[in-house]
């Protein structure tokens, strides 16, 4: 399992609130007494890892651990314990072993736990496959995951498409009681602000849970809730991260805060096992390097290894032992700088390929509303049948940024992909039309105003010394972020018209108590927090639909600047990429019924 994050530096006791969590793990696992195995949910095991390592797990009794696939489990363990998401099409992998160890004739003993809740759709399920008598149902409330001292994550893989595409909001009631149960430990919130129909539902929702069940009352460590619902800004996640850890998810794949890489990448002999390498702020060198714009990061591992040579020069031949501990001290980076240098390395083999430079230039000239040259660009790609997702995610850019395509090109570009890719992508096709990503023109373009407005792009920005969110994206200001900006300042009334042309509601309340202790909201100016001197205003923002990178990267750039107000938690319901994003609505349906 991953290197749990150090939570030591968190601005709130996260730490704390991972042991809960880990708490109510183990007492899932002792309410089945004796020797067990657990069978997890296979998009679950990374989420766990951020809170409990393997050794725990055997401590309370658990023999081995299965991923949930349709074959049956062989053990000899009598007890069998599944801690699954609520999918209906896992409970029917789960009936499916109950009944082949029925017909077996093996006495087990069944317990199915539910993250973060059970649901009536599963127990459905269960009861028309005739096996809900035999198992025990329960509950494990994890929800917002620690992944580092500012960053939580529910890891709800499909809400982006749930939302958009399905139209089930199930999501945002975890989403909800999340955030409801993250107040009830660190106080309620005085001050909401949101934007999006998705923010407005959650906002809703946590009003409701309030009534029916009252926080405590105790002094809020949060000022500020931010909602963001990723509807309202889709162009920044179809945009290329330009940061170190942007680039290392755009390019590697982070994946429950480690990376996988071939062992050749880090200088070992071949091998087919891959080398696991955490990813988080316990690495003091990934720390101070991850939110940096690429392009300065090369100069910096020089700089430390012209460093690390004149200490070898230093180096006392007749040293004493305390000597040789502050040396050892200095070169206690060694391994950070060896692993960074070794995957800095790596990166250079996509950011200086010609062809990742010319999708920057595209990618420029859309975010400046010149769309001719992307379009001819987009047709090559899919003449040389580039993978998919790349071709969707600039052509998806394309859509946002002209707001739409012309007819005649939609059409055309549209058959061209079905042509080159297959039929069956129709179903991606419309998926990306009923989430808002590919569509007509219909004479309404909002992106120029709120460009210019906003001034979302920014010329001449030094990405080695910056002085505006810009560097993430080497010009490129996440609107999500500039949104934050603009509401931290209290603009969002003077803003108005423009804000309407976003989609969906925006809003401004505080969260209060009655005379009597009745919870109430309503809006009012901004409550302070009594805090002592010197302290900042902690905000929590909060990105329904899943966040970048590169978006954190541009929070914690707002936060570290010297006059700064404001230090921020960043939490969603999955760390994304534009192509991660896009992979949700690529349907496989037609693969699947054809076996192909």
């Amino acid at each position: 399992m991953a290197q749990l994050p150090n939570l030591d530096n968190a601005s709130i006791n996260l730490g704390a609130y991972r042991d809960h969590a880990r708490k109510e793990l183990v007492d899932a696992l002792d309410s089945m007494r004796g020797k067990k195995v657990l069978v997890l949910d296979p998009k679950l095991s990374g989420p766990l890892a951020l809170i409990v390592q393997i050794a725990l797990l055997k401590e309370h009794g658990v023999e081995n651990l299965y991923h949930l696939t349709p074959e049956p489990i062989h053990t000899d363990c009598k007890n069998v314990m599944y801690l699954v998401r609520p999918r209906p099409g896992l409970m029917k992998l789960i009936a499916g072993h109950v009944r082949h160890d029925n017909r077996e004739k093996l006495q087990r003993q069944y317990a199915v736990y539910f993250m973060p809740r059970k649901t009536i759709a599963c127990e459905k399920v269960l009861e028309d496959a005739g096996i809900f008598a035999d198992v025990t149902l329960g509950e494990f409330p994890l929800d917002l995951l620690p992944f580092d001292e500012d960053v939580l994550s529910l890891e709800l893989d499909a809400a982006y498409k749930e939302l958009l595409v399905d139209g089930d909001r199930s999501c945002l009631y975890d989403v909800a009681k999340a955030l409801w149960r993250l107040q009830a430990v660190f106080g309620t919130i005085p001050n909401v602000k949101g934007k999006g129909r998705a923010a407005s539902h959650v906002a809703d929702l946590m009003a409701r849970m309030r009534r029916e069940q009252p926080l405590p009352q105790i002094p809020p460590e949060i000022d500020t809730m931010v909602l963001i619902d990723r509807q309202v800004d889709m162009i920044t996640p179809m945009c290329s991260q330009l940061t170190y850890e942007g680039l290392l998810d755009e390019f590697i794949h982070i994946s429950n805060g480690s990376v996988e890489v071939d062992p050749t990448v880090m200088g070992q002999a071949a091998n087919p096992k891959k080398i696991k390498i955490p990813l988080n702020s316990t690495d003091k060198l990934y720390r101070e390097l991850r939110d940096l714009n690429f392009g300065v990061v090369g100069n910096i591992l020089r700089q430390k290894a012209t460093a690390m040579r004149e200490d070898y020069k230093d180096l006392p031949q007749n040293q004493s032992v305390s000597q040789l501990k502050d040396f050892v001290k200095r070169l206690n980076i060694l391994p950070e700088m060896t692993r960074h240098t070794n995957l800095a390395q790596h990166l250079t083999t996509f950011t200086t390929n010609p062809a990742f430079l010319s999708r920057l230039n595209i990618e420029q000239s859309m975010l400046e509303v010149r769309p001719e040259a992307p379009s001819e660009y987009i047709e090559e790609m899919i003449d040389k049948q580039e993978p998919l997702p790349s071709v969707l995610r600039l052509l998806c850019l394309l859509s946002l940024t002209c707001g739409g395509l012309p007819r005649k090109q939609f059409d055309f570009l549209r058959r061209e992909i079905l042509q080159s890719y297959g039929f069956e992508y129709t179903f991606t096709l419309n998926n990306l039309e009923k989430a808002g990503l590919l569509r007509r023109q219909d004479g309404r373009n909002t992106y120029p105003a709120v460009r210019r407005a906003l001034k979302l792009v920014v010329e001449g920005q030094d990405d080695s010394n910056p002085t505006d969110i810009s560097y993430t994206f080497s010009g490129y200001a996440p609107l999500s972020i500039r949104l934050i900006q603009q509401a931290l300042q209290d603009r969002w009334k003077s803003m108005d018209e423009l804000l309407r042309s976003l989609p969906g509601p925006h809003f401004e309340k505080t969260q209060a108590l009655d005379a009597d202790g009745t919870p109430v909201e309503h809006e009012a100016q901004s409550i302070s927090v009594d805090r002592p001197d010197g302290q900042r205003s902690l905000v929590l923002v909060v990105f329904l639909g899943g966040v970048t990178s590169a978006e954190i990267s541009a929070l914690r750039f707002l936060s570290g600047q010297e006059n700064s107000k404001h230090e921020f938690l960043a939490a969603t319901t999955k760390l994304v990429t534009g192509t991660s994003l896009l992979q949700t609505l690529i349907d496989d349906d037609w693969r699947l019924r054809n076996n192909k």
